[in-house]
């Protein structure tokens, strides 16, 4: 017998594996927290699960996710990712990774890291499982971004980065995960 997981990832190995070792387990990496939120951001419209099995490919085309190569791309690397079948070929998406990798490295000279940005928004006291879509602090954060000029973070995709990234723990109250991301989640201080 299994142990009990989320409904959501079923039985798919792919959706399992995430779930198992990623999904909910605190980010602070600023490369990591670029990369889920333009994965985000592709996803919107979209099934997880096409994203997830694509997503080599999107480190491969994205140099790895590291931002400050990534803001270097041009008009010759949106022509170059039109082409490339291994990705979602979306120009307003590929064009919105370049962008936000600007918007990031901004981010980064302001705030510090994109981590401490990000973890700002973090909800105080921590509530069980959701299964909303939005959260004052997931439009907050969609807010200030796109006033800072970033692109496809509309609070939707801000709230599933922030489930992905472990700001938040939506984990089933009886999923075996839920606890061990608990035990990771930082602990605010005063």
């Amino acid at each position: 017998m299994s142990e009990p997981r989320c409904f959501w990832c079923g039985s798919d190995p792919d959706y399992i594996a995430y779930h198992d070792t990623e999904w909910g387990f605190p980010v602070t990496d600023d490369r990591r927290l670029f990369e889920k939120l333009c994965l985000e951001g592709f996803q919107s419209g979209l099934s997880w699960l096409t994203i997830l099995r694509k997503r080599e490919n999107f480190r491969r085309a994205f140099a790895g996710f590291e931002f400050e190569k990534v803001a270097r791309f041009g008009a010759r690397d949106v022509e170059r990712l039109l082409k490339d079948a291994g990705i979602v070929r979306h120009r307003g998406k590929i064009e919105a990774t370049i962008n936000n990798a600007r918007r990031a490295l901004e981010l980064r000279e302001e705030a510090g890291s994109l981590a401490g940005y990000i973890w700002r928004y973090e909800r105080h006291p921590r509530l069980g499982p959701s299964t909303v879509s939005t959260t004052p602090e997931s439009i907050a954060l969609s807010k200030d971004l796109k006033k800072r000029g970033w692109a496809f973070v509309g609070p939707t995709t801000v709230y599933a980065f922030m489930q992905a990234m472990g700001m938040v723990n939506d984990h089933a109250e009886t999923c075996f995960i839920r606890p061990l991301v608990e035990a990771r989640l930082p602990v605010k201080r005063s």
